[in-house]
């Protein structure tokens, strides 16, 4: 579920680290989908990703759905599902266990909502502005720490809906990770118990505290 976390960048729109000096045409780019994502009360939407190797094969493909309310979300991925109320996290197998944790951010190679979500990255990234063509715009972005997990992000910023539904990444193996969004919704209603794992409601799950 780890890679999940990338599909973050694609609805927060990198709003954390828009501060760099890096290219003035992607940061205008940016900054316009900040300053839209910083106006909506909720998100809704389904997502897809495939991830594939350095030669192209195909190593697997995941659908699921996401929901996001500032600095929470709610991730479900088949049977899976990831719960965060901004302070505690919950990884939910499905089945029979669920495992709590505070929300850690000290994790320097791990991207993470809530890193996203925060200013942290401000400083970590370079930018560019690749293609203007079409219906999108691409822009590639680096992480200056060689110690975090991937090496290369690109997202495409939809001209008409002025917010990131599609994203690349290419992690430290060279994999590709393409991720999709579809029948978003930016006006979302929705309630905080949405973000916390409700044990009364999952009998005879052990709950396992990190």
């Amino acid at each position: 579920m780890k890679k999940i976390y990338f599909l973050l960048i694609a609805l927060i729109g990198f709003s954390g680290f828009l501060n760099a000096q890096n290219d003035p045409n992607a940061k205008k780019i940016l900054d316009d989908v900040s300053a839209k994502l910083k106006t909506l009360k909720g998100v809704t939407a389904n997502f897809s990703y495939t991830t594939k190797d350095r030669k192209g094969a195909l190593k697997g493909s995941v659908k699921g759905q996401i929901n996001i309310k500032g600095d929470q979300y709610y991730i479900k991925e088949g049977s899976t599902e990831i719960y965060c109320n901004g302070k505690k996290v919950w990884n939910y197998n499905g089945e029979d266990e669920v495992t709590v944790a505070d929300v850690d951010n000290s994790d320097e190679k791990m991207l993470t909502p809530q890193k996203l979500l925060s200013n942290f990255y401000d400083k970590d990234f370079t930018y560019k502005l690749i293609s203007s063509s079409g219906s999108a715009y691409e822009i590639q972005m680096a992480p200056t720490d060689a110690r975090k997990n991937f090496k290369e992000v690109t997202v495409y910023v939809d001209k008409a809906k002025n917010l990131i539904l599609r994203s690349k990444v290419i992690d430290k193996s060279d994999n590709l990770i393409e991720f999709s969004l579809s029948n978003v919704n930016t006006n979302a209603t929705i309630p905080d118990s949405r973000f916390a794992f409700d044990a009364s409601k999952h009998p005879g799950v052990e709950v396992v505290t990190q």
